[in-house]
């Protein structure tokens, strides 16, 4: 059985328990991060807190109480959890006033929910999703506006991401505009003639933690990547697609909406990122 951490207690994860009136509950009121964790380390925690920190900040949300000692809580979990390779899920409400109520409360009076959990997931680093690449679907992008902003608000990225199962796939990306934005848990990329190409940041799409190390490692190895939107119908033609996230790292996708990537196989620069990005993440790992 799992141990879990909640405001300021490690429990057994059937004694976890929080009120039916928390914010996040009622009003997915909520952020949350997850970091990837290899050979029994954080990998880019400090990327994941500074997020944290940031998303915190534009919802106007309070630091919960024990937000200086998360990379110990993180750690304990992981030591505890007797994690190897895997995942630590976080997440902080607005917490509870004792009511439902649009307004926020009075952050003297609700206090932020702090929830950590592990997950373990062996085998990680050799994910056979890797060798195989992902196939896709693209489905209109119509979340609201502040994706930039790691909020627990994801219905429709479910939704989209069942869609994808039941055609037979393994994820969907969002269109906008005629424009790709990103992928329903991870940020997009397509390669043409050598470039890598990635939407720019912006209030869009989700400031991709291991979207900014990839993109850190392949400019110091000399690859070129060029920040702009892309359309559907330009990444269906391009000679290699991939996506980045902290629980995937890098995944070529091999098919679009049916259509063939390259020649339907993972490709060199996706490849070679994923394996620049672990053995490099792996060094910094903490």
């Amino acid at each position: 059985m799992r141990t879990v951490y909640l405001n300021g207690e490690y429990l057994p994860e059937t004694e976890a328990k929080i009120s039916i009136f928390d914010r996040a509950f009622l009003m997915a009121d909520g952020v949350y991060e997850v970091t990837s964790v290899l050979g029994g380390k954080l990998i880019d925690f400090e990327g994941h807190i500074r997020r944290l920190e940031r998303s915190l900040l534009e919802l106007g949300m309070p630091k919960p109480d024990a937000f200086d000692e998360l990379l110990d809580i993180h750690r304990e979990l992981v030591s505890i959890n007797r994690i190897d390779e895997g995942l630590v899920y976080l997440q902080v409400s607005r917490g509870n006033d004792g009511d439902r109520d649009f307004l926020y409360p009075d952050p003297e009076a609700a206090r932020p929910t702090l929830v950590l959990f592990t997950q373990s997931k062996p085998g990680l680093s050799d994910n056979p999703a890797a060798r195989r690449g992902f196939k896709i679907i693209s489905t209109e992008d119509v979340r609201w506006g502040r994706r930039d902003i790691k909020t627990t608000q994801l219905l429709y990225p479910s939704m989209c991401k069942m869609m994808a199962k039941n055609a037979g796939c393994d994820d969907a990306w969002f269109i906008e505009d005629g424009f790709v934005t990103e992928g329903t848990s991870n940020n997009a990329f397509i390669v043409k003639d050598g470039r890598i190409v990635t939407r720019l940041l912006s209030n869009e799409i989700l400031h991709g933690i291991t979207r900014a190390a990839v993109l850190r490692f392949a400019k110091e190895v000399q690859m070129q990547v060029d920040e702009r939107k892309f359309t559907i119908e330009e990444a269906k033609n391009a000679d290699e697609a991939f996506v980045t996230s902290a629980s995937t790292f890098v995944i070529p996708v091999v098919e679009i909406d049916g259509a063939m990537i390259g020649d339907g196989k993972s490709g060199p620069i996706a490849t070679r990122l994923r394996e620049i990005y672990i053995e490099e993440s792996l060094k910094a790992a903490i």
